[in-house]
């Protein structure tokens, strides 16, 4: 866990949308922390120094509350669906130790070779991992693969100490040849290009009998 997740929590008692928007008005994000059989904690963050920890995802916080020190996972972040400014963050108590599961970005390295694509069915992959340990995200190397080539995430190396609670039969990589997409878009196209002349062929029947009708 880094350093830059030491934050100094500051507890709260108002709350409600008003007491909410003032917290956010002076750069404030509220936030509640909750498990482990305690009371809710209602606490208050610095928003710009979590802004930049949650660029990444699964973060745990080192949070300073009243000078005493809680580890806490982010569980839920919620956004204005508009500006996506971070309105309220949910955090779930954790130790040094436990083990947590969470859903571990899926990160593509190298191309697949000439000739194919490689598609990506799975973002995310779930893993149960130490809470003070959990990877940034899961690497697979399609680099050269043919073809028909289909990695499954039981294929996948995780990173040390992680185990995978996805359905290990959970497609990620698909590759397939071009030239069978190629195909299947060359055969739509002159599909509709052949709809196209036919209709026009059909206007130009009706027309002299629409002539006709007119005189």
């Amino acid at each position: 866990m880094a350093d830059d997740n030491k934050l100094v929590a500051e507890p709260r008692d108002s709350f409600g949308k008003g007491a909410a928007r003032k917290i956010r008005a002076a750069g404030k994000i509220p936030a509640v922390i909750y498990g482990h059989g305690t009371d809710p904690q209602h606490v208050t963050l610095p928003g710009h120094q979590v802004g930049l920890i949650l660029r990444k995802a699964n973060q745990v916080l080192d949070l300073d509350i009243s000078g005493k020190s809680q580890l806490a996972l982010v569980k839920d972040v919620q956004k204005d669906p508009v500006r996506q400014i971070i309105e309220h963050l949910d955090l779930i108590v954790v130790r040094k130790g436990e083990k947590v599961t969470v859903d571990v970005p899926v990160h593509v390295e190298g191309e697949s070779a000439a000739g194919t694509t490689a598609a990506q069915d799975a973002n995310t992959l779930s893993l149960e991992a130490e809470a003070t340990h959990i990877p940034e995200r899961v690497i697979v190397v399609i680099e050269g693969l043919e073809a028909g080539t289909q990695i499954f995430a039981k294929d996948l190396t995780l990173p040390e100490g992680s185990t995978l609670i996805s359905d290990p039969d959970t497609l990620v990589i698909n590759v397939t040849a071009e030239a069978e997409q190629d195909l299947g878009e060359t055969e739509t196209a002159e599909e509709a290009t052949a709809e196209a002349e036919g209709a026009a062929a059909e206007g130009e029947a009706e027309a002299p009998a629409d002539a006709d009708a007119a005189e």
